[in-house]
């Protein structure tokens, strides 16, 4: 375990370009065999704006980089953060720990708040106002969202006392799993509920997709379902009956292009519907 810690610590740029570039092609050759639904579109065409918003994401990642890697030389050195007021504890369980923390501060609780509050969620709208989710649909953020949520990020590590190798290896199995739970992959329900106990499930995050609230406000969890089970924001929708979009922004030409989707956070707000389930 020292060992993966120290190459986290260190990992070169290129090693996460890997990752990256490997995920996305392993789960985009994966859901052309195995797909949940059979979208009628031009797979590469509906690609291009997600892959911009991919770059962007990167883009943002990288230029503020250091910010990271401060505050995690800062905290190490000085004793700040829940993992280092904890007693001494085996390796294994100090890193598991501190993944889940920085799952719960750097994934689930901006992915909340960003639904909670109305500007925020007008940002995060992007991510939502894909009507075919598939791989590439995992990094389509619109930049400031990007910002959002490496700031809270920052935070969490400041609040964790994370070490650097924490944070990259959370960083780089946090990219997989969001590759994998929007992946249009159809793994045997038995399966995927299986999974949903410990991990964010395909069918799990694709309820969380779902056009309509109650289904959009739930599932916020990104690698571990445990915070959305613990905090009360687990749902459950049949695969099959899973609309993909927000259901006040309905255009699907214009949330396929790159600039109305650039400009979308400053569009008028409009309240989400919230629908019985029996009309979902």
């Amino acid at each position: 375990m020292d060992s993966i810690l120290n190459y986290f610590e260190t990992i070169p740029s290129l090693h996460r370009s890997l990752i990256l570039v490997g995920g996305l092609t392993f789960f985009w050759l994966l859901e052309g065999a195995f797909p949940l639904f059979k979208f009628n579109y031009k797979k590469w065409k509906h690609a291009g704006p997600n892959l911009f918003f991919t770059l962007t994401t990167i883009v943002v990642n990288f230029a503020l980089a250091f910010l990271l890697l401060n505050a995690a030389d800062f905290v190490m050195a000085n004793n700040i953060g829940i993992l280092n007021w904890l007693p001494e504890l085996p390796l294994v369980l100090y890193i598991v720990i501190g993944v889940l923390l920085m799952d719960f501060f750097g994934a689930y609780l901006p992915h909340f708040v960003e639904h909670k509050v109305q500007p925020l969620w007008m940002i995060h709208l992007v991510h939502h106002t894909d009507h075919n989710v598939d791989t590439t649909t995992a990094n389509r953020h619109h930049p400031l969202e990007s910002v959002i949520r490496y700031s809270f990020t920052l935070i969490g590590v400041f609040l964790i006392g994370a070490p650097m190798g924490i944070v990259m290896l959370y960083q780089s199995m946090s990219l997989i799993a969001t590759q994998f739970s929007h992946a249009n992959i159809k793994l045997p329900r038995k399966v995927d509920k299986a999974l949903s106990y410990i991990l964010v499930s395909p069918d799990m995050h694709k309820v969380h997709h779902h056009y309509v609230l109650p289904y959009t406000d739930s599932n916020y969890g990104n690698i571990f379902s445990v915070w959305d089970r613990l905090l009360g924001t687990y749902m459950e929708l049949d695969r099959d009956k899973i609309i993909y979009g927000v259901d006040v922004f309905p255009d699907e030409v214009e949330n396929s292009k790159i600039i109305p989707l650039l400009k979308q956070p400053f569009q008028k707000y409009q309240k989400p519907t919230i629908r019985p389930e029996t009309e979902a």
